[in-house]
C-alpha cells in the first residue's frame, strides 16, 4: 500500500447525507474479483441515466471537479452494507481524502486498509469547505497527514484528530498483511523451530 503524508488537491462536493455504500458502488458491479476498476462505477447511478448518459447536474460529470483527489460530503458518509468495495471505488476513481462530520464505521476502518485518509470534521467546518467549493473555481485544499492539518490559499485553516495507530498505518503504507510482514523474521523463527 502506498504511504500517505502530504496532498495538494482539487476538491470535489457530493452534497448529500447518508451516502450508503450502494451508491458509491451499485452492487450489480461487485462481480469483479481484483480490487481495481471499479472507479469508472463509482456513484454509477447518480452520474449516468438508465441508457447509460451522463447526468449534467451530478458533480462528477462537471469540468471543474475532473481530477479531484479530495471528496467532500455529509453526515453519516458510507452507511449501508459493509462492502469493501465502495473504498476501492473511490481510491481507484482518484480520491485519497474524504471529508465528512461523520463515517458508518465498517467504511470508515475499510478506508485505513486501502490508503484512504477519511477526516472527520464538524458539521460547521464542512459547510465552509462546501462553501469554499462553490465560491473558487478549481478549489484545492492542503492536506498534511504528519501534522492533522487542512489548509487552503484563502487562509483556511483547521485540524483534525486521529487515532494514533490509523495515523501510522497510513504515514508507513501499511495495511494489516504489510503489518504482520514487519514481523517475518520472526514468524520465520518461530515456523523454523516448531518444524
Amino acid at each position: 500500500m502506498e504511504a500517505f503524508t502530504k496532498l495538494n488537491g482539487l476538491v470535489a462536493p457530493v452534497d448529500r447525507v447518508n451516502v450508503d455504500t450502494d451508491a458509491i458502488i451499485p452492487k450489480q458491479f461487485l462481480k469483479r474479483i481484483e480490487r481495481t476498476g471499479f472507479g469508472q462505477f463509482l456513484f454509477f447511478e447518480w452520474r449516468f441515466t438508465p441508457e447509460g448518459k451522463e447526468i449534467p447536474g451530478f458533480s462528477l460529470n462537471q469540468d471543474q471537479y475532473k481530477g479531484a483527489s479530495v471528496l467532500i460530503s455529509r453526515a453519516n458518509f458510507g452507511c449501508g452494507s459493509s462492502r469493501e468495495h465502495a473504498p476501492w471505488a473511490i481510491l481507484d476513481y482518484g480520491f485519497k481524502v474524504v471529508i465528512a462530520p461523520s463515517f458508518a464505521d465498517i467504511f470508515y476502518n475499510n478506508c485505513f486498509k486501502n490508503g484512504i485518509l477519511p477526516i472527520k470534521l464538524s458539521e460547521e467546518q464542512v459547510e465552509e469547505l462546501f462553501q469554499r467549493t462553490e465560491q473558487h473555481a478549481g478549489y484545492q485544499l492542503q492536506v498534511d497527514l504528519e501534522q492533522k492539518t487542512i489548509k487552503d490559499e484563502h487562509g483556511l485553516h483547521f485540524d483534525f484528530d486521529l487515532d494514533e495507530h490509523r495515523r501510522q498505518f497510513l504515514l508507513q503504507g501499511l495495511d494489516d498483511i504489510g503489518l504482520t510482514l514487519q514481523h517475518e523474521d520472526k514468524i520465520k523463527s518461530y515456523e523454523e523451530a516448531r518444524a
